[in-house]
């Protein structure tokens, strides 16, 4: 199947660093090159390079149109995905170690991998090797191209041996792609014929050669096939006007709708839903099938919220567990022990209040904010503010963390106190009266430098700033 030809691809090799606008007011008619697929095509690497550079590393990827692009996902929340489904099915023996709530595992909750048994290790370390790429752009080429994880050894096949999964709303084919390499078998179901396309193109390109694409509806596919061992859907969230839409009935398939279809056609499926919506009432309209919730952000921007549906394993519901995943910092919980977010009354504030830290989005989103006062030894200024003070350092905390300088009130005195003739400052804002704007402007500060200011309300709802540097 021929994506692109010759006269376009050298136009794209030639041109791929430079300004996609100026490309297509300036670039010559050569006869024989397509110039819209070609601006697609360097517009598509461009944005591949940062969010994708595996894929951009690959030799012979062909993009699909700037929408797709911007709305597909990254490398990380790809990769993370493939991460669960191996932890996943895995053995019993070697399912992925869970942080305890054990004063001994609470230093360890936020490290970049979780702590695993020696038989976990070598799965997860089977499953990395796929992603591990070395700094050469020749070797990215030729990692990218071995495709699935298998290798020679028996371990490896084993691993894999007579896997399969579905993805019933392939897309552009980054997740599947990603998915795919710990199955045996990986098929990919998409209406758009354009996409299917592309996606045959691609997976090749990537050496997947146990991908299968199939063009056509993915509610009709899965009423239709065999049982498998996973499922990923990531429904469609715009209406048949293109506008926005979040809650999971107004997405296209309505996964409510499939919910027991899922679960009699698969042991596990993984399902991609709008961070915006609340997980606790995603969690109660499932109705005791969610096994897992995954928060994932990255540069401390929420993501993806990802529900694992599975068969109820005992006869009365259980609370899912929750994974709050920014980037290298991870921590989990069980949900039933921490459902409120708040504790009742609260924590009283430390007399020496030297540090400052803000959770990160995962956790803004998870609202466990009980949990991170119980496993980091830290206390919430407010039953509403969602910032920590403690008097000694916390190592890895899950955000970020700032000495504080100064505290005071709103009252004149305390802000020249405050200010001390500083002219500018960061400005952020939780549980407080005024915005982050309204509060610039009344202190007549600029933008930017070292001081971090935050206004809040403290224990006993005194409106308060706090000075602070980053740690």
């Amino acid at each position: 199947m021929t994506i692109m030809n010759d006269e376009t691809r050298e136009f794209v090799a030639m041109h791929r660093n430079e300004d996609v606008r100026e490309l297509a007011l300036k670039a010559k008619r050569v006869e024989g090159l397509d110039l819209p697929l070609a601006l697609d095509q360097i517009a598509g690497w461009q944005i591949a390079r940062k969010k994708l550079p595996q894929w951009a590393s690959c030799e012979g990827i062909v993009y699909p149109p700037h929408i797709s692009m911007e709305q597909c996902s990254s490398q990380f929340t790809a990769q993370y995905k493939s991460e669960i489904a191996q932890t996943l099915l895995a053995p019993a023996a070697t399912v992925r170690a869970r942080v305890s709530d054990s004063g001994e595992s609470d230093n360890q909750t936020t490290k970049s991998e979780p702590q695993l048994s020696d038989s976990a290790e070598s799965v997860m370390q089977t499953a990395k090797s796929a992603f591990q790429l070395s700094d050469s752009p020749e070797s990215d080429t030729q990692e990218m191209k071995m495709g699935a994880w298998m290798s020679d050894s028996p371990e490896s096949d084993t691993l894999v041996a007579k896997r399969a999964m579905v993805d019933l709303t392939g897309g552009f084919g980054v997740d599947f792609s990603y998915l795919a390499r710990g199955f045996s078998q990986a098929t990919y179901v998409e209406r758009q014929r354009h996409l299917c396309d592309l996606a045959e193109h691609n997976m090749a390109a990537l050496g997947l050669d146990q991908a299968r694409i199939v063009c056509g509806d993915g509610v009709e596919y899965l009423r239709q096939m065999g049982p498998v061992d996973f499922i990923y859907l990531d429904p469609a969230r715009r209406d048949e006007h293109g506008s926005r839409t979040y809650a999971i009935e107004d997405c296209t398939p309505n996964v409510f709708e499939l919910r027991d279809l899922l679960l009699s056609k698969s042991q596990y499926t993984l399902v991609k839903l709008s961070p915006m919506l609340d997980w606790r009432k995603a969690v109660a309209d499932f109705d005791g099938t969610v096994r897992e919730v995954h928060i994932v952000a990255t540069g401390n921007e929420c993501k993806e919220l990802l529900l694992v549906l599975g068969q109820q394993v005992h006869e009365e519901p259980s609370a899912p567990r929750v994974f709050c995943v920014n980037d290298n910092q991870r921590i989990d919980y069980d949900s039933a022990a921490y459902t409120q977010g708040l504790r009742i009354g609260g924590k009283p504030l430390p007399e020496a209040k030297n540090y400052l830290y803000e959770p990160n989005a995962s956790i803004m989103k998870a609202g466990c904010f009980d949990l991170v006062e119980e496993r980091f030894g830290v206390t919430q200024v407010g039953p509403s503010s969602h910032l920590f003070v403690s008097a000694t350092p916390v190592a890895d905390f899950p955000g970020r963390g700032f000495a504080i300088e100064a505290i005071g009130g709103m009252n004149k005195k305390d802000i020249k106190r405050l200010l001390n003739g500083t002219k500018q400052a960061n400005i952020a804002v939780r549980n407080f009266p005024l915005t982050a704007p309204q509060l610039r402007k009344k202190l007549k500060l600029a933008d930017g430098g070292p001081v971090y200011l935050f206004g809040t309300t403290m224990q006993g709802c005194d409106h308060v700033l706090l000075r602070t540097s980053k740690i």
